[in-house]
């Protein structure tokens, strides 16, 4: 059995109401989760999953939450976990987040209050063509939305509400997991697999409606730290040779028609600098290296490294460390050995009366890196546009297709057991 196309959504209200909450990431903090906020939601997440009545809800000290909805068939069902974040972006601020309902979207520009040079087009969102008649939800345009991903959280704890309320939609069980720190890439750092107890998992963190993902970048994070020699600036001819300027060099002199998120796309990989500090005596640049090809990630990073080793010819009493940190790997040869995953969740998504469009993430999910520690996890839509900015924006439509989707995909691997 199918979800009706008349489910008597709460998902709007849940997404607003979690908004409102500053749930904003740290990459810079040690500690799980990276910062102590995002288990405000989480407390609230729990208090509405108690309420809605999945009596083992709760918030662990890493600021996980865990739940279950109990199963209400006979079969017997491998047990699937539906996830979702609770942290938004560190590259925009989620601080007093005022959300606000567009009606009835015609094609018009939505300026937005709060910074009226805010401006989301269909020009520069061409995904807005596909939204006509929807209503629409953006932030004021002094902060980011974050429906990166609280509109998956709404979405899971809306299918949750519709499950326990419609007994006659059979399922096995199901559990839930609502992570923080995933745009930081230390969502899954402390989930304890054994406690969740699931065979299979879906992140709701995808874009467009209607997309499935089942491949993603492989990506390493690289540290370049150069040691420099200080001198007193007022004597340093001859003898100074400033960490600064060679990072600045080194940054100035990577590819830019090629190996640059801003010249790339499709399959194509990236080495991008994230962040440069320093001082005279010592700079430090991060980057992060991302490609399809697992294997490429190598050779991505000799081209950092023998540019590193170029720019310091000039420099010959200086040094340099190369850290190289694994940070996840395309999911795709996991997935590609359970080819059922992703093929029950397209027909979940054409149930909801969608076309199924199948395709590769240039980023990654939780379900990175949950399918290689043996949680096989495609990524269904969650219907969030232009997130990590102050243009974010989704559709309400699409957040009630996205809740039909994951009650399909509860019914259906009912069906198939």
């Amino acid at each position: 059995m199918s979800a009706p196309e008349n489910i008597s959504n709460t998902v709007t209200d849940r997404f607003l109401r979690y908004t409102a909450i500053d749930t904003q990431s740290d990459p810079g903090s040690e500690s799980c989760p990276s910062t102590e906020k995002q288990k405000n939601l989480g407390r609230l997440l729990v208090s509405e999953l108690l309420e809605i009545g999945l009596s083992d809800a709760h918030l662990d000290d890493f600021g996980y939450v865990y739940a279950t909805i109990p199963g209400n068939t006979d079969k017997e069902v491998p047990v699937i976990c539906f996830c979702s974040h609770m942290d938004t972006s560190p590259d925009c601020s989620g601080e007093n987040v005022k959300a606000i309902v567009h009606k009835n979207y015609q094609g018009q520009d939505i300026v937005l209050p709060d910074d009226q040079t805010q401006i989301i087009s269909m020009k520069d969102h061409p995904d807005l063509k596909d939204q006509i008649g929807h209503d629409l939800i953006t932030a004021s345009g002094s902060t980011l939305l974050g429906a990166d991903n609280k509109a998956g959280l709404a979405e899971i704890m809306d299918a949750a509400n519709f499950l326990i309320n419609h007994p006659e939609i059979k399922h096995g069980t199901i559990k839930i997991l609502f992570t923080p720190d995933e745009e930081i890439g230390r969502g899954v750092d402390h989930v304890d697999i054994k406690k969740l107890g699931a065979d299979f998992a879906y992140t709701i963190d995808g874009e467009s409606a209607g997309t499935i993902e089942n491949e993603t970048f492989s990506a390493d994070g690289v540290k370049v730290v150069i040691h420099g020699i200080s001198a007193h600036p007022g004597f340093a001819k001859n003898k100074m040779e400033s960490a600064i300027k060679i990072a600045s060099a080194i940054v100035s002199q990577l590819p830019k028609e090629t190996l640059s998120p801003e010249s790339t796309s499709d399959l194509d990989g990236f080495i991008h600098p994230v962040s440069i500090s320093g001082s005279v005596e010592e700079a430090e640049i991060e980057f992060i290296i991302r490609d399809f090809n697992t294997e490429s990630l190598k050779s991505h990073e000799q081209i950092l490294e023998q540019t590193v080793q170029q720019v310091l010819k000039a420099y010959p009493n200086s040094t340099y460390e190369f850290i190289v940190e694994e940070q996840y790997r395309n999911m795709k040869s996991v997935l590609d050995r359970y080819p059922n995953l992703t093929q029950l969740g397209i027909e979940a998504i054409e149930r909801a009366g969608l076309k199924a469009k199948l395709q590769r993430i240039r980023g990654g999910t939780d379900g990175s890196r949950l399918s290689f520690m043996g949680l096989p996890c495609p990524n269904i839509f969650a219907g969030e546009h232009a997130f990590h900015s102050r243009q974010e924006w989704v559709s309400v439509q699409d957040m009630q297709k996205a809740v039909q989707t994951i009650v399909n995909l509860a019914s259906i691997w009912e069906e198939k057991s």
